[in-house]
């Protein structure tokens, strides 16, 4: 997702890093534009975001639904560790209607998904998200994007799936490393941690050792990120974590 105002300033540095790694990327906006940008005849701004994620799945509903099994919503200041996207979702089965990334408990029952963390959906969830819209089972009911995006998945019986790893760690992120990371002994809980799902501890043990995504990432964030990911390494360092420890068997080939 992103607008003709970012385009520069954001989206370009997305498109020069992680964006590289995915099998097909399409750039919503609300025109086309030779970056290039698909064009969704919808108004930018806050209020907007809700129709613009609603026509930008049925888009790749008419033109891309064989292209992929999986579909990921991103925003223009999102990184995303690509691989890591791949190792989780092949734990899951690709024809079941799901729905993924970062859970919040408040105003649907089974949970919503963080908009600026990234979501992913099945093949099936993208059919029964726009056949919601087309028998009038879902509506643009809130501008609240990603809480209405995940109230449609519900009435549509979309699983909300857990993405945590084996330590009950978070995969997708709604914001940077640093303000995740940066304990702090002398203050109650954030309150951004107050619509989590899961109990999140400010601090190390927040995130993943195979994390997803981060939020709110500046373009010279991006750089370092894809840096510290891709580059750094601790000569004669070797990982000693299984993510499959509990699961031996899925190791078998």
């Amino acid at each position: 997702m992103t607008a003709p105002m970012f385009l520069e300033s954001r989206t370009r540095h997305i498109r020069a890093t992680w964006a590289k790694r995915c099998d097909k990327t399409l750039y919503m906006s609300s025109v086309s534009s030779a970056f290039p940008t698909v064009g969704l005849n919808v108004s930018e701004g806050r209020e907007n975001l809700y129709w613009k994620t609603i026509e930008a799945f049925r888009y790749i509903h008419k033109h891309h639904m064989d292209d992929a099994d999986w579909f990921l919503k991103a925003d223009d200041d999102t990184f995303l560790v690509v691989e890591n996207l791949r190792y989780l979702l092949s734990k899951f089965d690709k024809e079941k209607p799901l729905y993924m990334g970062k859970r919040y408990s408040p105003f649907v029952n089974q949970g919503y998904m963080s908009g600026g963390a990234g979501y992913v959906i099945s093949k099936e969830a993208l059919r029964r998200f726009v056949k919601g819209f087309e028998t009038g089972e879902c509506t643009h009911f809130s501008s609240i994007e990603d809480m209405a995006l995940g109230k449609c998945m519900e009435t549509m019986k979309v699983e909300a799936a857990d993405t945590r790893d084996i330590k009950g760690r978070e995969r997708f992120n709604p914001y940077p490393p640093e303000l995740l990371m940066t304990r702090q002994l002398t203050r109650s809980r954030p309150w951004f941690l107050s619509y989590d799902t899961y109990e999140t501890q400010a601090g190390p043990n927040c995130c993943s050792d195979f994390v997803v995504s981060f939020h709110y990432i500046k373009p010279e964030q991006l750089y370092v990120l894809h840096y510290l990911t891709y580059h750094l390494r601790a000569y004669g360092y070797k990982y000693r974590f299984n993510p499959d420890e509990q699961n031996p068997k899925k190791l078998q080939i």
